[in-house]
């Protein structure tokens, strides 16, 4: 893959990864809920969730997936479901008092939830399949390593975003923890913003074929 390719996509791809979504907003709910530490796993399982797709898109899988109504609308339903439910869960953790809604999930369950959250999202599947191969060239070797290259990239980017949003959220919690009032308050409205996207995700549509 030359150079010129990979200095387009790196920046379009960091541009993407920015744009909020179910990782960020997941991200967010469990480093104000639980801390640094939750949301630092929470961001690695997010990416690890995100290398399913780029697997399963290196070796067909997603494709298969996303030509399929009924696999889309299976992976869609558990994907939504189980967003709302992690949202549900968020806002009741908040209500909780400080010291008991503090420590309620715990650094392996974060990283595990993370795992999840991204690999059941079928937009993700969807958009390696659409984005990824528009970077891709034939002329150049074989296809599946660029798209697995590309797909890495992306996942790397995407965790660093995560990241990032995990110090900010747990600036945030550092700040509003004198203020239980205020904690609560981005607790409910975090876990708020991961279920209303699991509920935008039950009428996501599958992508239909140029």
């Amino acid at each position: 893959m030359d150079l010129a390719t990979l200095a387009l996509f790196i920046p379009t791809a960091l541009a993407i990864a920015i744009s909020p979504g179910p990782g960020i907003f997941y991200v967010a709910a469990r480093t104000l809920a639980g801390g640094r530490s939750e949301g630092l796993a929470s961001s690695f399982g997010t990416g690890l969730g995100g290398l399913v797709h780029v697997a399963a898109g290196a070796i067909g899988v997603s494709a298969l997936v996303m030509a399929s109504a009924e696999a889309f609308t299976i992976l869609k339903l558990a994907g939504a479901f189980y967003l709302v439910w992690i949202g549900l869960k968020a806002i009741h953790e908040a209500r909780l008092p400080f010291e008991a809604g503090a420590v309620t999930t715990g650094a392996s369950r974060a990283f595990r939830e993370g795992i999840v959250v991204e690999a059941l999202n079928p937009k993700t599947a969807a958009f390696f399949l659409a984005f990824l191969p528009q970077f891709v060239d034939p002329a150049a070797g074989p296809v599946w390593p660029q798209f697995l290259l590309l797909g890495l990239i992306s996942v790397a980017l995407n965790t660093a975003v995560d990241v990032v949003v995990a110090m900010l959220a747990s600036r945030a919690r550092s700040l509003a923890t004198g203020r239980p009032e205020m904690l609560r308050r981005l607790r409910t409205a975090a876990g708020g913003l991961v279920a209303t996207l699991g509920l935008a995700l039950l009428f996501a549509r599958r992508p239909v074929p140029p």
